[in-house]
């Protein structure tokens, strides 16, 4: 009892420490259990860039001065990576080498990096929408099902999102409104946000035009030169020092972007508001949906600019789930606070109540189900513990990747490994293993493998014999199993590959090729 006394005047009294609490603990069970990586480029364009540059590679060429390459810059902002480089930089001063460890300080530091979501969130709703709005608001920037599994991914659609909540308390304190610093940090923290993510730009520009329907002249001078001075110290100084040019790289990206718009997962118009409609669980999706667009003309500061972002996206052909992220605390904050205002105008729903409060409840319910599976959940779990196996392996030379069953070899993050000269041999459906290693072992530059990794569980037993025919030697090492969840995601899309990976040593010496293995679809 004297522990439900003080989480009820907790709630009541203090809140905020209730619902950063809870933050925490969930944050940390994620930061402890959920390893691997969301997507494609939470891994490979932010932690294997930068785990590379510490260890005197350049992973993706990004860097220049590689004229053999014909090197140019290719568009990725390098301020998150430059980030990673930083933390890790410094841990390997220090002396940590294991990559796994390395990750439990990362997530541990955007776990951190993410209550500020949270207060900020709160303190926004609390203005606008007092208490009742504020708790509910805060829980579910606290523990809505995804958010402290996402808090800690190094994405930078998650990244971006402090800066923009700062950038809007600082715009509608009222303490802090009318003075021309509030605009300098405005533009410093949207400027933050434009370096990480781009397409955040959408957001700088609804600032800025809201400032512009106010006629605060001086507070848009002050806002736009900020937002455009930290852009440039960041992204174009950088860009100076490797290319020779300012802002070569967000050139580079505006031009990749718009010519491969359609060779990217399309949409239509209306996806995003079907992924927003899903994501935040319907009924109460619904809810916040109607509450956050019913509220575009009295709270202009928190709608245009999560609006202008959420209509560029919309437009844009190339539509991914991940693209929306820095608009949902918005939709959440606003949504709160343009529904509960309908809410207590409402004849109906003052008549109804009790179906309100059933509708609030069974997301709840759905919500604390899903929420602890996927806090703790392990994304990609083959690849990366893959890849950490072959890290503990002394005498590894080099790998190869036989999948001789399908063609396209998943991308494996080298990261965990802590190699950087990996040249694997891959064994492709319409490759023959005599051909691939051949080519193999025409570059004398290339170690030679002593390590293969069978991906998938088809014809595992004939295409380990095979193997064995050409490496008598080869021996059985450990099998590596995905995690729940990345069965569960792959049932549900084959796309979302997750095979199991088998795992053998073998001498680097080939002893024979017989027919039975030149080609592999011949098992």
């Amino acid at each position: 009892m004297q522990i439900r006394q003080i989480i009820r005047k907790l709630w009541e009294e203090k809140p905020l420490v209730l619902i950063l609490f809870l933050g925490i603990l969930f944050r940390l069970l994620a930061v402890i259990f959920s390893k691997g990586f969301a997507f494609h480029d939470d891994e490979f364009l932010v932690l294997d860039p930068a785990g590379s540059w510490v260890d005197g590679y350049d992973y993706n060429h990004w860097l220049g001065g590689r004229p053999e390459m014909n090197n140019a810059p290719e568009g990725p902002s390098l301020f998150f990576p430059g980030l990673h480089y930083l933390i890790l930089y410094y841990l390997k001063w220090r002396g940590m080498t294991d990559p796994q460890h390395k990750m439990y300080v990362i997530r541990g530091l955007l776990a951190l990096w993410s209550l500020i979501t949270i207060t900020v969130g709160y303190k926004i709703a609390n203005l606008f929408g007092g208490k009742k709005v504020a708790r509910q608001a805060g829980m579910l920037l606290s523990i809505l099902w995804f958010m402290p599994m996402l808090s800690v991914r190094n994405l930078v659609e998650m990244f971006c999102i402090p800066p923009l909540l700062l950038a809007t308390w600082l715009a509608v304190n009222p303490e802090r409104k009318e003075k021309l610093s509030t605009y300098f940090w405005m533009g410093i923290l949207c400027g933050i946000a434009f370096n990480t993510r781009f397409q955040t730009s959408m957001f700088c520009g609804g600032f800025g035009l809201v400032l512009l329907f106010r006629k605060d002249w001086k507070h848009v001078f002050m806002f736009g030169f900020m937002v455009v001075a930290t852009f440039f110290a960041v992204q174009g100084v950088v860009d100076l020092f490797i290319w020779g040019r300012p802002f070569a790289e967000f050139r580079a990206y505006i031009t990749y972007n718009i010519t491969n718009a359609h060779n990217y997962p399309t949409g239509p118009w209306y996806n995003y508001f079907l992924v927003l409609a899903g994501i935040l669980v319907p009924p109460v999706s619904l809810f916040l949906m109607f509450g956050f667009f019913r509220s575009w003309k009295k709270y202009t500061m928190l709608f245009l600019p999560a609006f202008l972002f959420f209509a560029f996206h919309s437009i844009f052909p190339n539509k991914q789930e991940r693209f929306i992220l820095p608009m949902i605390p918005f939709v959440i904050i606003l949504g709160c606070i343009g529904w509960n205002e309908f809410v207590d105008s409402s004849k109906y729903w003052q008549k109804h109540l009790r179906l309100l409060k059933g509708c609030w409840t069974f997301f709840w319910i759905l919500n604390c189900i899903a929420l602890p599976v996927i806090s703790t959940m392990y994304t990609k779990r083959t690849r990366v513990e893959s890849m950490y196996y072959l890290y503990h392996q002394k005498d590894l030379q080099n790998y190869m990747v036989e999948e001789s069953f399908r063609d396209n070899v998943p991308q494996l993050p080298y990261f965990y490994a802590n190699r950087w000269n990996f040249h694997p041999m891959e064994i492709e459906d319409k490759m023959s293993l005599y051909q691939a290693y051949l080519g193999h072992i025409h570059d004398s530059l290339v170690y030679q493998p002593n390590y293969v990794l069978f991906f998938g569980s088809d014809k595992i037993d004939q295409r380990v014999a095979a193997f064995k025919k050409a490496f008598p030697t080869t021996t059985y090492k450990t099998t590596i199993e995905p995690s729940y969840i990345d069965l569960l995601v792959c049932k549900m899309n084959p796309v979302n590959r997750n095979e199991t990976v088998y795992i053998y040593k073998f001498d680097d010496r080939v002893v024979d090729f017989p027919d039975s293995i030149i080609h592999p679809k011949k098992l």
